[in-house]
């Protein structure tokens, strides 16, 4: 098979970790005799510092004509403290989003059983969750319009939704469903937000074409108390944008580290694969970065975009591998890992190519 790869590591660790997620992808390619060919591009915080701009021409021309984009983070602490900055990194994340036409982003809540303990939740409560959700990524509060008052002391956020980006959403959630355990949970504020009555609205016409799905509803504040005290009832969860983007990163923590989450943002063309956690600059640059997500973000590339779930299983079978052996880096160890297998950035990366040979 070949593949052209677009990679854009993007700002603070994301440089570190998206060298291992090429590093695995080139390994993959050499074991099952595949093509792929990469390109880089700039986004984010060094963008800006380099073009002035969040997401250059040069780089959206190359994710256009790219198969899929590996990429790392955005994102900058100068930034943070400075509401009044009209140009911001993560502006580059929401037009490539908008200019690929990518309204889905799938976050699978995988757990794997040497981190039981890793997590803030008891074992006994974790032990079996597997979820994947479906957070809209195109409409919203995100890109609704947005207002200040002449003296600054009011602001608005408009949270908009058309009726056609809740139902492709939602159709791509209920077909994972059928596949899956034929359950799908949708989470709204349908109490109190007209948005959300529209969403409530959608999904009810649509899950009358999909019989054999179970499908419940559920407000968003429910929702998050329910993922943590029994996040086994989750199968496949379907929600908006500000709501998936909150309850997801709240799900992190049943797999112990936002270093373990892999997300895919995906449309009908070039799909977008990274980890979800951000560009942490406080530890950037000391090898202390968690890579296993972005790998996992590679395994989802293969398998999503490229149908190479042999290859996919293989990613998550080697990281799987390097866990039982006891290896860590230090935002999933514990008081019971050995000292000595806690692992920077760089040799974790290398003992899952390790596993992979």
């Amino acid at each position: 098979m070949k593949k052209h790869i677009l990679v854009i590591p993007g700002d603070g660790i994301g440089p570190e970790v998206t060298t291992w997620g090429k590093a695995v992808l080139e390994k993959i390619a050499e074991q099952f005799g595949h093509q792929f060919t990469y390109d880089k591009g700039l986004m984010g915080h060094v963008a800006i510092e380099a073009t002035g701009e969040p997401l250059p021409e040069e780089t959206l021309d190359k994710a256009k004509n790219s198969d899929a984009i590996l990429f790392g983070a955005v994102g900058h602490a100068k930034y943070d403290n400075d509401p009044s900055a009209r140009v911001r990194p993560e502006q580059g994340l929401l037009k490539i989003r908008k200019e690929l036409g990518l309204y889905a982003n799938l976050r699978p809540i995988m757990l794997f059983d040497e981190l039981l303990d890793a997590s803030s939740l008891k074992p006994e409560i974790l032990k079996g969750t597997d979820i994947l959700f479906f957070r809209e990524l195109t409409g919203d509060v995100y890109f609704g319009e947005k207002k200040r008052s002449e003296d600054r002391r009011t602001a608005s956020d408009l949270m908009i939704y058309h009726r056609y980006e809740i139902e492709r959403i939602a159709l791509k959630a209920f077909e994972a469903a059928r596949v899956r355990s034929k359950r799908l949970c949708s989470v709204d504020k349908a109490n109190v937000l007209e948005s959300s009555r529209l969403w409530r609205e959608v999904v009810q016409d649509m899950a009358k074409e999909y019989p054999d799905v179970d499908t419940e509803h559920m407000f968003i504040d429910n929702a998050a108390m329910q993922l943590v005290k029994n996040p086994k009832k989750f199968d496949v969860v379907l929600t908006a944008n500000l709501f998936g983007d909150i309850l997801t990163d709240e799900a992190s923590q049943i797999a112990g580290s936002m270093g373990m989450l892999a997300s895919a943002s995906i449309g009908d063309g070039t799909g977008f694969f990274e980890p979800i956690h951000g560009s942490a600059h406080d530890i950037a640059g000391q090898d202390k970065a968690n890579p296993l997500a972005s790998i996992l973000s590679v395994a989802l590339m293969l398998e999503i975009s490229f149908g190479l779930t042999d290859e996919a299983r293989k990613i998550t079978s080697a990281i799987d591998k390097t866990l039982k052996d006891g290896y860590r880096t230090g935002d999933i160890a514990d008081t019971k890992t050995d000292p000595a297998k806690i692992l920077g950035t760089k040799a974790m990366g290398q003992k899952v190519l390790e596993f992979l040979s």
